[in-house]
């Protein structure tokens, strides 16, 4: 398993259209696994850390308006 920062470079290297592609991967996989189980605690703590993800970036671009 890479470490967080060669994953961080990893992202930094994408461009949008491949940074979307991942968001897009990452969130099926979680929704699928909200399918098989309801109640999976890894898949409502990354739905709940992207909300607010979202979130503060929405606020942000309030904020620079």
């Amino acid at each position: 398993m890479k470490t967080t920062a060669e994953i961080w470079d990893a992202l930094g290297s994408l461009s949008e259209d491949e940074l979307f592609h991942v968001t897009t991967r990452l969130f099926a996989f979680y929704e699928g696994e909200l399918q098989r189980d309801p109640d999976s605690r890894e898949a409502r703590i990354f739905f709940k850390n992207l909300d607010t993800a979202i979130s503060q970036v929405d606020q942000c671009n309030l904020n620079r308006r």
